[in-house]
């Protein structure tokens, strides 16, 4: 009987293999794919997949394959009660914090952001499928070529499942199927009874404390539905559907929401009947048109595969959930817990630091169409962060909660950064990039100079001048030091604040003056000479505050944003600036990574980089990559490693440390933001040969490079709407040649006037 059990295991296996190219799934490889002998058996290691809008995690759950669905925009929605009140207000904070009563505050606008269930992201639901008889698994494979997911068992048996790049829905395929295989709709644990699960807004609060009625399963023998209802009138649903053929099983699943005030759309059960009359073929074909494009974007090579295939994948996230269309990238964007618990901080918007990062690498890796949808969703809600402005502030002008709903509602926590004086003016960082890396005058006169603009309006109305008519905040923080405290707060403007609040009046005026307004440029440049010069230290650099000096290890580097990523302070601007970098370095290196988690080592990378530290940039990138992911490549804010980088070892999975890698990658192979562009700036001297393939740089130049053997050989130079060209000379003393005319001006700098679409070369002369 086994010799039999065996032929015909063997007869199986030939004949789905032989059938596997007849499948439209044709998943492309590359050397970067994640590739594992087994399924992870927790959600946070599962195979990623999504489109901004929908994704899905492939892991095994008690002997079953798990698909953990989920959807952007699904969200409990109800306020926060505590803001509501006549003492949220900015001046009331500040006169308890001058009264010495700050517990008040922390009782009325902490303690109940860690408290409630809600606000806050939600999960959508999950796929088993029973795969107890189909043995051993052979290999899990993601494709990032074309976003697909493969699962071989040892029986013959195959797995292929992707997620639509640019439609709500999800396709899979079985193959080899020697008997019909079911699955089930698991909601949720909203109702499920049992002991109530560890509680905190770090680790995720129990989802039964949302209330939520028992859902809904309607379930025929091709399809399944599930219908949810939240808070407030808020709905969805959840719809899977197969087919049976022939020893395969082809299925797609969709969700879909609804809220009272949202515009109707299409349900999910409509959704997968739609494009499942269109055909798998023909998905297949639009999803993988749309992955080629994406990665013609942009491409590099370099000498440390770590850091090559960590970079690649990065970018295949980045391609998963960002969308012009969709929601900006929250904590855990389309991968919300699947652990009966909500997701780490409740998934939101934290823009302290967590958005601001996510969207780095979109610029020089010349993703602006993807990192639109950051700009397009804070351009949406400027209606709700002015009546926001207006009744916390007191105000006129623009500020953002640090801390948002799906709808840019306020939701408190440590509320020095949830409701932080220069949020929106961090924000108005990604407006004037979007324009620099663009050059779209469309958007400096529409979007990026009217942001700015508000800011520097709001920034000029809470200000306060002393008697010599110097300006200041009545009180500043700088995230997240002293964390929670009443020190939190400081009485002198913040290094953070003052960074921040210097850069909007600089920007405000440049732009001003590139619209012709220079009587508001003036007005600019005025407000800003009353501001004071940021706080430094001739031997440790830049400070917290005024006689507040960087003396402890610490997570998030708040304190020296002025150098990256402003540019306030930078190399560029002479030995004065030199040696305040180098301090403030120097002085981050000394008091080490002991209060370090995943995002500030991607940070520190970028910092590294800019002072032209290539080997400082890799090797603090190399212990992101290594020991604060997981083996899918998410990161997890503490240490895996047991190497004792740091004292964090706990594994929330947030992804701004994810893209800040890809940036600090990126800004070791191209920096354009002083105006003039480097090639190579920041890598190691035994880098010998790298290249990269259309990077942007600032002034709407796409990038390419070749270095051979420590000399570089080739430069190309895609000029998409003209101008003045300034390349610092990558050739060195070495003779070039060029396809356009230019100059070599003072510092070596290549100077070409160039036309709108107008490809230049520069190329070693043999």
């Amino acid at each position: 009987m086994d010799f039999l059990k065996k032929i015909l295991t063997l007869l199986i296996f030939v004949f789905t293999y032989n059938s596997f190219g007849q499948s439209p799934i044709e998943p492309q490889e590359s050397p970067h794919d994640l590739h594992f002998e087994k399924l992870a058996n927790t959600w946070d290691e599962g195979i990623p997949l999504g489109n901004g809008m929908v994704g899905i995690l492939i892991w095994e759950k008690e002997g079953n394959l798990r698909f953990s669905l989920d959807r952007a925009d699904l969200w409990d929605l109800r306020p926060m009660e505590n803001l509501k009140t006549p003492e949220w207000k900015y001046s009331w904070v500040y006169e308890q914090w001058k009264n010495d009563t700050y517990k008040e505050v922390q009782d009325r606008f902490d303690v109940p952001y860690d408290k409630s269930p809600a606000p806050s992201k939600i999960p959508g639901a999950a796929l088993e499928f029973d795969i107890t008889a189909f043995g051993e698994v052979a290999s899990v494979h993601l494709y990032i070529k074309n976003g697909v997911c493969e699962i071989k068992w040892k029986n013959g048996i195959r797995l292929l499942a992707f997620v639509h790049a640019t439609q709500p829905v999800g396709w899979y395929q079985f193959e080899g199927l020697p008997e019909s295989l079911g699955y089930e709709l698991i909601p949720p644990a909203y109702t499920t009874p049992g002991e109530s699960l560890e509680d905190s807004p770090v680790t995720g609060q129990d989802l039964r404390r949302l209330e939520y009625p028992e859902g809904k399963i309607l379930k025929n023998d091709t399809s399944t539905t599930y219908l949810q209802e939240g808070w407030g009138g808020f709905k969805y649903q959840v719809h899977a559907e197969h087919t049976v053929d022939a020893q395969s099983l082809t299925g797609s699943w969709s969700i879909s929401s609804e809220f009272p005030e949202w515009e109707k759309k299409p349900s999910a059960m409509n959704l997968v009947k739609k494009h499942r009359q269109k055909g798998l073929s023909e998905a297949f074909k639009s999803h993988s048109k749309w992955w080629n494009e994406f990665w013609s974007k942009s491409s590099l090579k370099i000498p440390d595969t770590i850091l090559e295939k960590q970079w690649f994948l990065e970018q295949y996230k980045f391609g998963s959930v960002a969308r012009a269309s969709g929601p900006p990238i929250s904590l855990q964007a389309v991968w919300t817990a699947d652990n009966g618990k909500l997701p780490p901080w409740k998934g939101d918007f934290h823009h302290d630091l967590n958005t601001q990062l996510s969207y780095w690498p979109a610029y020089s890796g010349n993703h602006l169409t993807e990192e639109m949808g950051f700009i397009n969703w804070l351009w949406k809600y400027r209606e709700t962060f002015e009546k926001y402005t207006s009744e916390y502030y007191e105000a006129k002008g623009l500020i953002v909660p640090g801390v948002t709903t799906l709808e840019g509602q306020p939701m408190g926590g440590w509320i020095q950064y949830s409701f932080g004086p220069t949020v929106s003016a961090w924000l108005g960082h990604h407006f004037y990039l979007h324009w620099r890396y663009s050059m779209d005058r469309g958007f400096l006169e529409e979007k990026a100079y009217p942001w700015i603009k508000d800011v520097a309006i709001f920034l000029d109305a809470i200000s306060q001048k002393d008697e010599k008519g110097r300006r200041k905040l009545p009180i500043s923080s700088s995230p997240e030091i002293h964390n929670n405290s009443k020190q939190a707060w400081f009485g002198e403007t913040t290094n953070f604040d003052l960074a921040l609040i210097r850069w909007t009046y600089e920007k405000a005026a440049e732009l001003a003056t590139a619209l012709d307004k220079n009587a508001e440029a003036e007005k600019w440049k005025k407000i800003l000479s009353e501001w004071p010069l940021l706080a430094i230290d001739e031997k440790t650099g830049l400070m917290i505050a005024p006689n507040v000096d960087y003396e402890e290890s610490h997570r998030h580097f708040s304190h020296q944003i002025g150098y990256h990523p402003l540019g306030v302070v930078d190399f560029s601007k002479g030995e004065k600036d030199i040696k305040t970098i180098e301090n403030t370095i120097a002085t981050l290196d000394s008091l080490g990574s002991s209060q370090y988690v995943g995002y500030s080592f991607s940070w520190l990378a970028n910092m590294k980089a800019r002072a032209f530290d290539g080997t400082g940039a890799k090797e603090a990138l190399k212990i992101f990559a290594t020991s604060f992911c997981l083996p899918n490549s998410f990161h997890v804010n503490g240490d895996q490693s047991g190497k004792g980088y740091s004292n964090f070892t706990y594994r929330p999975f947030t992804l701004e440390g994810n893209f800040a890698f890809a940036a600090g990658l990126q800004e070791m192979l191209l920096q354009s933001h002083t105006g003039i562009i480097h090639i190579f700036p920041a890598i190691p001297s035994n880098w010998e040969t790298v290249s990269f393939n259309k990077l942007r740089a600032e002034g709407a130049f796409l990038i390419s490079a070749i270095k051979e053997n420590g000399t570089v050989k080739k430069v190309s130079v895609h000029s998409e709407k003209g101008g003045n060209l300034k390349l610092k000379n990558p050739f060195g003393d070495t003779i070039f040649e060029c396809t356009s005319e230019f100059e070599v001006k003072e510092d070596n700098i290549i100077s070409i006037g160039t036309e709108s679409n107008q490809i230049i070369e520069l190329v070693l002369k043999q």
